[in-house]
């Protein structure tokens, strides 16, 4: 990897500033964590500080509080299962910058802990305020970013406290950015990019970028009503993205031209509703009523799609193939996920709502890597630079 990382630079007794993304699923009724894959994603990074004596100060925005405290979007619960998962004592601020928190990190000795208050209860995190960022870095004497889904915003926490302190990268930063480099530009053949969600102009440079890179593409989820319709088909109360049946047509005719296969569904679940409970039928995709939504893929195009993901030695997976949040809707979705747990393959899964599924069916082991970033892996495979990235110090 170009960037730097914790084993270049010494930390050693350094007041370490630790960008973690810990923004974690919570249970509506209860607000206890329902998913803590991402806090343990970050133990290696912390366990590395921890045995090189570091003073590790961790920081992280929980939820969508914007710019206002919320009581049930503290982190204290965070510190607590983080302090579980280690075994060791983890101390917490009531907020993130302050006279409060200075005096805790004048207090923090090699190898312990303190996790900072949610950094979105200050509206300046966000808005990258310059003097929020100073503060911030402040605290510390080195930056380690281990935040790879927040690598997409340029926030004061993810872009503005390097201004001020040295840069590098923790260790799931560095497996992120090295698996996704690797799909793009060095992966084993052939290589197949399964892309599904609901719009189009969600994942137009995707796409495009994707022609370029890969040797099959396969396109499925409410997305696919647009293609279907770009070629003709009826798809009845199906989302539709009328601006976008055109640039529908040019991906069709450049992955022509660029022979990549680009496949779409040829067969489809169907309901007149979108609700739990709803009658539905499989019919080809050449026969959609007219008065029906399409909710998953079927049978014919979960065979299609598995017999061409066999085929290939790389495979990356960003996206649902239905609306998956309503469980009579999710099979295409469960069952690519299962199919690509037995294959012999590196499976990539780009984040989002596809490393949830996976998550929630126990699959995360029997995948290659399951991203922990669903905003910044989509950017990145279309070619973007993360802000969050470019501000890492460089290798030469």
């Amino acid at each position: 990897m170009p960037k730097k990382t914790i084993e270049d630079i010494d930390v050693k007794g350094k007041r370490v500033l630790l960008r973690v993304d810990f923004n974690v699923p919570l249970d509506v009724n209860t607000g206890a964590i329902s998913d803590d894959s991402r806090i343990q994603a970050s133990l290696p990074t912390i366990k590395y500080l921890i045995d090189h004596k570091s003073r590790i100060i961790l920081c992280s925005h929980l939820g969508r509080p914007k710019g206002n405290v919320v009581e049930n979007l503290r982190m204290a619960p965070i510190a607590q299962r983080l302090s579980q998962l280690m075994d060791v004592p983890v101390s917490t601020a009531s907020d993130c910058i302050g006279q409060e928190v200075e005096s805790k990190v004048e207090t923090l000795k090699e190898g312990d802990i303190l996790v900072l208050e949610n950094l979105r209860f200050h509206p300046e995190e966000e808005a990258n305020d310059a003097d929020f960022a100073r503060k911030l870095a402040s605290l510390a004497d080195i930056y380690v970013n281990d935040a790879f889904g927040t690598a997409h915003r340029a926030h004061a926490s993810t872009v503005g406290v390097a201004k001020y302190l040295p840069t590098v990268a923790g260790f799931l930063m560095k497996k992120e950015l090295e698996m996704m480099e690797k799909f793009l530009h060095d992966s084993a053949r052939p290589s197949v990019c399964l892309i599904g969600g609901a719009k189009v102009s969600d994942k137009i440079e995707l796409l495009q970028n994707m022609l370029r890179r890969v040797d099959i593409l396969l396109v499925a989820g409410g997305m696919a009503a647009t293609f279907l319709k770009a070629q003709g088909y009826e798809v009845g109360r199906s989302l539709i993205e009328n601006d976008k049946l055109g640039l529908a047509r040019k991906l069709l005719q450049e992955a022509q031209e660029w022979r990549v296969p680009f496949l779409l569904p040829i067969d489809v679940v169907v309901a007149e509703e979108i609700k739990a409970g709803a009658p539905t039928r499989i019919v080809p995709t050449t026969d959609i009523p007219s008065g029906s939504h399409i909710v998953d893929i079927g049978p014919q195009s979960i065979e299609l799609f598995c017999s061409e993901l066999k085929k290939c030695r790389t495979i990356m997976w960003n996206g649902p193939m239905g609306i998956y949040e309503i469980p009579q809707f999710a099979q295409g979705t469960r069952s690519i996920a299962s199919f690509l747990s037995t294959l012999n393959a590196i499976t990539i899964i780009g984040g989002g709502s596809s490393a949830e599924v996976v998550q929630e069916m126990g699959l995360t082991d029997k995948m290659t890597h399951v991203s922990t970033g669903g905003g910044a892996s989509l950017r990145f495979l279309e070619g973007v630079a993360l802000p969050g990235v470019e501000i890492l110090l460089d290798k030469e």
